[in-house]
Protein backbone atom coordinates (compact mmCIF):
# COMPACT_ATOMS: atom_id res chain seq x y z
CA UNK A 1 0.00 0.00 0.00
CA UNK A 2 1.10 3.46 -1.08
CA UNK A 3 2.90 5.18 2.50
CA UNK A 4 0.70 8.66 1.15
CA UNK A 5 -1.83 7.66 3.04
CA UNK A 6 -2.00 7.85 7.09
CA UNK A 7 -3.37 7.44 10.31
CA UNK A 8 -1.61 8.30 13.59
CA UNK A 9 -2.71 8.17 16.91
CA UNK A 10 -2.15 11.22 19.65
CA UNK A 11 -3.38 9.17 22.73
CA UNK A 12 -3.80 5.31 22.81
CA UNK A 13 -4.52 4.09 26.33
CA UNK A 14 -3.93 0.65 27.12
CA UNK A 15 -5.66 1.00 30.88
CA UNK A 16 -8.62 2.55 29.34
CA UNK A 17 -8.30 0.54 26.09
CA UNK A 18 -8.93 3.94 23.90
CA UNK A 19 -7.99 6.10 20.95
CA UNK A 20 -7.47 9.57 19.36
CA UNK A 21 -5.96 9.67 16.62
CA UNK A 22 -5.89 11.47 12.77
CA UNK A 23 -6.58 10.17 9.20
CA UNK A 24 -4.49 11.93 6.74
CA UNK A 25 -6.39 11.62 3.43
CA UNK A 26 -6.82 13.15 0.13
CA UNK A 27 -9.38 15.50 0.80
CA UNK A 28 -8.36 16.61 4.29
CA UNK A 29 -7.60 15.46 7.86
CA UNK A 30 -10.13 13.73 9.97
CA UNK A 31 -9.44 13.54 13.45
CA UNK A 32 -10.63 10.60 15.41
CA UNK A 33 -13.16 9.18 17.00
CA UNK A 34 -15.50 10.56 14.65
CA UNK A 35 -19.05 10.47 13.13
CA UNK A 36 -19.85 10.43 9.49
CA UNK A 37 -23.17 11.74 8.11
CA UNK A 38 -24.38 9.65 5.54
CA UNK A 39 -25.14 10.87 2.54
CA UNK A 40 -26.50 7.66 -0.07
CA UNK A 41 -27.62 9.29 -3.33
CA UNK A 42 -24.34 12.08 -3.09
CA UNK A 43 -27.05 14.27 -0.61
CA UNK A 44 -27.07 14.21 3.16
CA UNK A 45 -30.85 14.46 3.53
CA UNK A 46 -32.07 17.68 4.25
CA UNK A 47 -28.51 19.96 4.54
CA UNK A 48 -26.14 22.00 2.02
CA UNK A 49 -23.02 21.13 2.04
CA UNK A 50 -22.12 24.14 3.41
CA UNK A 51 -24.31 23.52 6.24
CA UNK A 52 -22.71 20.14 6.60
CA UNK A 53 -19.08 22.16 6.88
CA UNK A 54 -20.28 25.49 8.84
CA UNK A 55 -23.04 24.17 11.47
CA UNK A 56 -22.57 20.15 11.29
CA UNK A 57 -18.56 20.52 11.39
CA UNK A 58 -18.22 17.26 10.11
CA UNK A 59 -14.69 16.27 8.61
CA UNK A 60 -15.88 13.27 6.57
CA UNK A 61 -19.16 11.97 5.03
CA UNK A 62 -20.53 9.19 3.25
CA UNK A 63 -21.60 7.95 -0.44
CA UNK A 64 -23.11 4.97 -1.52
CA UNK A 65 -21.69 2.80 -4.33
CA UNK A 66 -24.66 0.53 -5.29
CA UNK A 67 -26.89 3.71 -5.81
CA UNK A 68 -24.45 6.24 -7.01
CA UNK A 69 -23.54 3.50 -9.82
CA UNK A 70 -27.44 3.04 -10.43
CA UNK A 71 -28.15 6.97 -10.99
CA UNK A 72 -26.81 9.34 -11.86
CA UNK A 73 -23.90 6.81 -13.40
CA UNK A 74 -20.71 6.39 -12.15
CA UNK A 75 -19.06 8.15 -15.45
CA UNK A 76 -20.83 11.19 -14.90
CA UNK A 77 -19.23 11.53 -11.26
CA UNK A 78 -15.87 10.76 -12.53
CA UNK A 79 -16.22 13.19 -15.06
CA UNK A 80 -17.21 15.93 -12.89
CA UNK A 81 -13.40 15.20 -11.19
CA UNK A 82 -15.05 12.73 -8.12
CA UNK A 83 -18.07 12.52 -5.96
CA UNK A 84 -16.73 15.32 -3.46
CA UNK A 85 -16.70 17.62 -6.60
CA UNK A 86 -19.94 16.40 -7.97
CA UNK A 87 -21.56 17.20 -4.62
CA UNK A 88 -19.43 20.48 -3.50
CA UNK A 89 -18.79 19.24 -0.69
CA UNK A 90 -15.01 20.40 0.32
CA UNK A 91 -13.50 17.03 2.45
CA UNK A 92 -13.07 13.08 2.12
CA UNK A 93 -15.75 10.78 1.10
CA UNK A 94 -16.25 7.33 2.29
CA UNK A 95 -17.88 4.98 0.17
CA UNK A 96 -19.88 2.01 0.89
CA UNK A 97 -19.00 -0.99 -1.92
CA UNK A 98 -23.06 -2.20 -2.11
CA UNK A 99 -22.05 -4.50 0.11
CA UNK A 100 -25.09 -3.70 2.53
CA UNK A 101 -27.43 -4.21 -0.28
CA UNK A 102 -26.29 -7.22 -0.83
CA UNK A 103 -28.34 -7.94 2.67
CA UNK A 104 -30.93 -4.93 2.31
CA UNK A 105 -31.86 -5.66 -1.19
CA UNK A 106 -32.08 -9.68 -1.11
CA UNK A 107 -35.32 -10.50 -2.95
CA UNK A 108 -33.61 -8.26 -5.91
CA UNK A 109 -30.20 -10.29 -5.67
CA UNK A 110 -28.16 -13.64 -6.45
CA UNK A 111 -25.20 -14.09 -4.72
CA UNK A 112 -22.12 -16.82 -6.50
CA UNK A 113 -18.30 -16.55 -5.54
CA UNK A 114 -17.88 -14.28 -8.20
CA UNK A 115 -20.13 -11.78 -6.75
CA UNK A 116 -23.53 -10.33 -6.70
CA UNK A 117 -26.25 -10.20 -9.67
CA UNK A 118 -29.23 -7.37 -8.51
CA UNK A 119 -32.31 -6.73 -10.07
CA UNK A 120 -31.92 -2.81 -10.00
CA UNK A 121 -34.86 -1.15 -7.75
CA UNK A 122 -35.03 1.42 -10.25
CA UNK A 123 -36.07 -0.56 -13.49
CA UNK A 124 -35.61 -3.92 -13.08
CA UNK A 125 -32.80 -4.01 -15.36
CA UNK A 126 -30.11 -7.04 -14.24
CA UNK A 127 -26.93 -5.73 -12.91
CA UNK A 128 -23.55 -7.41 -11.97
CA UNK A 129 -21.54 -6.36 -9.04
CA UNK A 130 -17.91 -8.49 -8.19
CA UNK A 131 -14.84 -7.10 -6.58
CA UNK A 132 -13.66 -5.69 -9.53
CA UNK A 133 -16.65 -3.89 -10.32
CA UNK A 134 -17.33 -2.50 -7.16
CA UNK A 135 -13.37 -0.94 -6.78
CA UNK A 136 -13.98 0.51 -10.53
CA UNK A 137 -16.96 2.22 -9.27
CA UNK A 138 -15.19 3.54 -6.25
CA UNK A 139 -12.29 5.00 -8.15
CA UNK A 140 -13.96 6.58 -10.49
CA UNK A 141 -16.10 7.84 -7.52
CA UNK A 142 -12.73 9.09 -6.79
CA UNK A 143 -13.68 7.94 -2.70
CA UNK A 144 -11.02 8.95 0.10
CA UNK A 145 -11.97 5.64 1.72
CA UNK A 146 -13.29 2.68 -0.08
CA UNK A 147 -14.48 -0.27 0.96
CA UNK A 148 -14.26 -4.07 0.10
CA UNK A 149 -17.30 -5.81 -1.51
CA UNK A 150 -18.61 -8.03 1.28
CA UNK A 151 -21.41 -10.25 1.83
CA UNK A 152 -23.17 -9.17 5.04
CA UNK A 153 -25.47 -12.58 6.75
CA UNK A 154 -29.09 -11.79 8.82
CA UNK A 155 -28.54 -12.00 12.45
CA UNK A 156 -30.40 -14.82 11.82
CA UNK A 157 -28.38 -16.53 9.27
CA UNK A 158 -27.79 -20.65 10.35
CA UNK A 159 -23.64 -20.94 11.14
CA UNK A 160 -23.37 -22.64 7.60
CA UNK A 161 -25.09 -19.32 5.89
CA UNK A 162 -22.83 -17.02 7.89
CA UNK A 163 -19.45 -19.41 7.28
CA UNK A 164 -20.70 -19.62 3.42
CA UNK A 165 -20.88 -15.22 3.84
CA UNK A 166 -17.49 -15.03 5.88
CA UNK A 167 -15.19 -16.96 3.10
CA UNK A 168 -16.76 -15.09 -0.09
CA UNK A 169 -15.86 -11.95 2.22
CA UNK A 170 -12.43 -12.80 2.01
CA UNK A 171 -12.07 -14.04 -1.22
CA UNK A 172 -13.80 -10.99 -2.29
CA UNK A 173 -11.32 -8.89 -0.06
CA UNK A 174 -8.31 -10.67 -1.58
CA UNK A 175 -9.67 -9.67 -5.43
CA UNK A 176 -10.90 -6.24 -4.45
CA UNK A 177 -7.05 -5.48 -2.57
CA UNK A 178 -5.40 -6.64 -5.88
CA UNK A 179 -7.52 -4.81 -8.58
CA UNK A 180 -7.23 -1.31 -6.31
CA UNK A 181 -2.97 -1.89 -5.83
CA UNK A 182 -2.73 -3.60 -9.92
CA UNK A 183 -4.36 -0.34 -11.01
CA UNK A 184 -2.94 2.34 -8.70
CA UNK A 185 -5.60 3.68 -6.55
CA UNK A 186 -3.31 3.86 -3.57
CA UNK A 187 -0.85 5.96 -5.07
CA UNK A 188 -2.56 8.86 -4.07
CA UNK A 189 -3.13 8.29 -0.45
CA UNK A 190 -6.96 6.99 -1.01
CA UNK A 191 -7.48 3.69 1.53
CA UNK A 192 -9.10 0.72 0.77
CA UNK A 193 -10.81 -0.59 4.09
CA UNK A 194 -11.29 -4.84 4.94
CA UNK A 195 -14.84 -5.74 6.10
CA UNK A 196 -14.93 -8.20 9.17
CA UNK A 197 -17.97 -10.33 8.70
CA UNK A 198 -18.75 -13.75 10.98
CA UNK A 199 -22.08 -12.75 12.38
CA UNK A 200 -23.14 -13.77 16.17
CA UNK A 201 -20.21 -16.55 15.87
CA UNK A 202 -16.46 -15.66 17.85
CA UNK A 203 -14.83 -18.18 16.16
CA UNK A 204 -15.66 -16.93 12.67
CA UNK A 205 -15.39 -13.01 13.67
CA UNK A 206 -11.91 -14.13 14.60
CA UNK A 207 -11.02 -16.08 11.60
CA UNK A 208 -12.30 -13.55 9.30
CA UNK A 209 -10.32 -11.07 11.12
CA UNK A 210 -7.14 -12.99 10.94
CA UNK A 211 -7.67 -13.19 7.76
CA UNK A 212 -7.92 -10.17 6.78
CA UNK A 213 -4.85 -8.34 8.68
CA UNK A 214 -2.87 -11.13 6.98
CA UNK A 215 -3.28 -8.94 3.73
CA UNK A 216 -2.53 -5.96 5.27
CA UNK A 217 -5.04 -3.42 4.56
CA UNK A 218 -4.95 0.12 5.63
CA UNK A 219 -7.93 -0.05 7.67
CA UNK A 220 -10.19 -2.46 8.79
CA UNK A 221 -14.32 -2.37 9.26
CA UNK A 222 -16.42 -4.16 11.91
CA UNK A 223 -19.35 -4.88 9.38
CA UNK A 224 -22.55 -7.26 10.21
CA UNK A 225 -23.77 -5.36 13.04
CA UNK A 226 -26.89 -3.95 13.78
CA UNK A 227 -28.48 -6.02 11.77
CA UNK A 228 -31.25 -7.59 13.79
CA UNK A 229 -29.55 -8.68 16.71
CA UNK A 230 -29.99 -7.28 20.36
CA UNK A 231 -28.00 -4.60 21.61
CA UNK A 232 -25.86 -7.20 24.20
CA UNK A 233 -24.85 -9.18 21.12
CA UNK A 234 -23.75 -6.34 18.63
CA UNK A 235 -21.48 -4.77 21.50
CA UNK A 236 -20.15 -7.96 22.12
CA UNK A 237 -19.29 -8.24 18.47
CA UNK A 238 -17.39 -5.40 18.61
CA UNK A 239 -15.68 -6.13 21.47
CA UNK A 240 -13.97 -9.17 20.50
CA UNK A 241 -13.10 -7.63 16.76
CA UNK A 242 -11.78 -4.75 17.91
CA UNK A 243 -9.35 -6.53 20.45
CA UNK A 244 -7.92 -8.28 17.78
CA UNK A 245 -7.48 -5.38 14.80
CA UNK A 246 -3.97 -3.58 14.62
CA UNK A 247 -3.36 -0.75 16.97
CA UNK A 248 -2.03 1.20 14.27
CA UNK A 249 -4.55 0.80 12.04
CA UNK A 250 -8.07 3.03 11.91
CA UNK A 251 -10.77 0.55 13.10
CA UNK A 252 -14.82 1.55 11.66
CA UNK A 253 -18.36 0.11 13.01
CA UNK A 254 -20.63 0.30 10.32
CA UNK A 255 -24.22 1.49 10.70
CA UNK A 256 -24.42 2.22 13.81
CA UNK A 257 -25.42 3.16 16.50
CA UNK A 258 -26.94 5.30 19.23
CA UNK A 259 -25.58 7.74 21.18
CA UNK A 260 -24.26 5.23 24.13
CA UNK A 261 -23.48 2.43 21.50
CA UNK A 262 -21.17 4.97 20.23
CA UNK A 263 -19.15 6.18 23.46
CA UNK A 264 -19.31 2.43 24.60
CA UNK A 265 -18.06 1.45 21.05
CA UNK A 266 -15.01 4.21 21.83
CA UNK A 267 -14.09 2.41 25.23
CA UNK A 268 -13.39 -0.45 22.73
CA UNK A 269 -10.91 0.99 20.89
CA UNK A 270 -13.11 1.63 17.96
CA UNK A 271 -12.65 4.58 15.83
CA UNK A 272 -15.30 5.33 13.24
CA UNK A 273 -18.91 5.54 12.97
CA UNK A 274 -22.02 6.09 10.73
CA UNK A 275 -25.47 5.83 10.65
CA UNK A 276 -28.60 7.39 9.70
CA UNK A 277 -30.68 7.76 12.48
CA UNK A 278 -30.04 11.36 13.05
CA UNK A 279 -31.37 12.22 9.87
CA UNK A 280 -33.94 9.82 10.11
CA UNK A 281 -34.98 10.45 13.35
CA UNK A 282 -35.06 14.34 12.49
CA UNK A 283 -37.84 13.67 9.60
CA UNK A 284 -39.88 12.20 12.13
CA UNK A 285 -39.53 15.06 14.75
CA UNK A 286 -37.20 13.39 16.99
CA UNK A 287 -34.54 15.28 18.90
CA UNK A 288 -31.58 13.91 20.53
CA UNK A 289 -30.06 15.75 23.41
CA UNK A 290 -28.13 14.83 26.60
CA UNK A 291 -31.20 14.53 28.25
CA UNK A 292 -32.21 11.98 25.73
CA UNK A 293 -34.37 12.07 22.78
CA UNK A 294 -37.20 14.16 22.53
CA UNK A 295 -40.37 13.45 20.38
CA UNK A 296 -41.14 16.90 19.83
CA UNK A 297 -44.29 16.02 18.54
CA UNK A 298 -45.85 15.52 21.75
CA UNK A 299 -48.12 17.87 23.31
CA UNK A 300 -46.29 19.01 26.31
CA UNK A 301 -43.62 21.30 23.86
CA UNK A 302 -46.15 23.25 22.88
CA UNK A 303 -46.17 25.92 25.21
CA UNK A 304 -42.01 25.29 25.79
CA UNK A 305 -40.11 28.45 24.93
CA UNK A 306 -36.78 26.74 25.99
CA UNK A 307 -34.16 26.85 23.88
CA UNK A 308 -34.00 23.27 21.83
CA UNK A 309 -30.52 22.30 23.45
CA UNK A 310 -28.04 24.38 24.57
CA UNK A 311 -25.48 21.93 25.45
CA UNK A 312 -25.20 21.47 21.64
CA UNK A 313 -23.17 24.47 19.90
CA UNK A 314 -25.06 25.13 16.95
CA UNK A 315 -27.31 28.07 16.31
CA UNK A 316 -30.68 25.86 15.57
CA UNK A 317 -29.91 24.07 19.09
CA UNK A 318 -28.95 27.77 20.75
CA UNK A 319 -31.82 29.76 18.75
CA UNK A 320 -34.66 27.88 17.81
CA UNK A 321 -37.19 26.68 20.72
CA UNK A 322 -38.72 23.72 20.77
CA UNK A 323 -42.41 25.24 20.31
CA UNK A 324 -41.68 26.61 17.50
CA UNK A 325 -39.74 23.14 15.89
CA UNK A 326 -42.86 21.59 17.52
CA UNK A 327 -45.01 24.03 15.31
CA UNK A 328 -43.35 23.60 12.01
CA UNK A 329 -44.05 19.58 12.37
CA UNK A 330 -47.35 19.92 13.33
CA UNK A 331 -47.51 22.24 10.56
CA UNK A 332 -45.81 19.96 8.42
CA UNK A 333 -43.09 22.70 7.05
CA UNK A 334 -40.23 21.38 5.17
CA UNK A 335 -38.42 23.45 7.61
CA UNK A 336 -38.46 21.25 10.42
CA UNK A 337 -36.77 17.90 8.91
CA UNK A 338 -33.66 20.50 8.00
CA UNK A 339 -33.72 22.35 11.05
CA UNK A 340 -33.55 19.04 13.06
CA UNK A 341 -31.26 16.78 10.81
CA UNK A 342 -28.70 19.71 11.63
CA UNK A 343 -28.89 19.90 15.10
CA UNK A 344 -29.17 15.98 15.09
CA UNK A 345 -25.82 15.93 13.06
CA UNK A 346 -24.03 18.33 15.36
CA UNK A 347 -24.96 16.72 18.08
CA UNK A 348 -23.53 13.30 16.70
CA UNK A 349 -20.84 14.61 15.78
CA UNK A 350 -19.74 17.05 18.78
CA UNK A 351 -20.45 14.18 20.75
CA UNK A 352 -17.55 12.42 19.54
CA UNK A 353 -15.37 15.57 19.66
CA UNK A 354 -16.36 15.87 23.06
CA UNK A 355 -15.19 11.82 23.54
CA UNK A 356 -11.71 12.92 21.57
CA UNK A 357 -11.28 15.76 24.30
CA UNK A 358 -11.70 13.49 27.29
CA UNK A 359 -9.26 10.62 25.31
CA UNK A 360 -6.47 13.46 25.16
CA UNK A 361 -7.25 14.29 28.84
CA UNK A 362 -7.49 10.69 30.16
CA UNK A 363 -10.40 10.55 31.66
CA UNK A 364 -13.04 9.35 28.79
CA UNK A 365 -13.99 6.35 31.37
CA UNK A 366 -15.36 8.19 34.29
CA UNK A 367 -16.83 10.80 31.47
CA UNK A 368 -18.57 8.31 29.02
CA UNK A 369 -19.83 6.55 32.29
CA UNK A 370 -21.88 9.73 34.05
CA UNK A 371 -22.66 10.79 30.52
CA UNK A 372 -24.64 7.54 29.66
CA UNK A 373 -26.51 7.56 33.03
CA UNK A 374 -27.38 11.23 32.26
CA UNK A 375 -28.39 10.57 28.91
CA UNK A 376 -30.77 7.15 30.27
CA UNK A 377 -32.06 8.83 33.11
CA UNK A 378 -33.79 11.54 30.73
CA UNK A 379 -32.94 14.39 33.36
Amino acid sequence: MSTNCSFSLQKNSETEGVRAGTLSLPNGDVPTPVFMPVGTQATVKGTLPRDLQQVVKCPIILGNTYHLNLRPGVEIIRQAGGLSKFMNWQGPVLTDSGGFQVFSLSKLRKIDQQGVRFRSHLDGKEIFLGPKEAMAIQDGLYSDIAMCLDECPAAEASREEVQAATDRTTLWAEKCLQHWQDNGCDQDGRMLFGIVQGGRFEDLRLKSAEELIALNFPGYAIGGVSVGETEEEMLEQVKWVSAMLPEDKPRYVMGVGTPPQLLSMVGMGADMFDCVMPSRAARHGMAFTKEGTLNLRNEKFKEDLSPLDLSTDCYVSQEFTKSYLRHLIMAKESLAGVLLTLHNLRFFVQLMETARTQILKGTFGEWSTEWIAHYQSGK
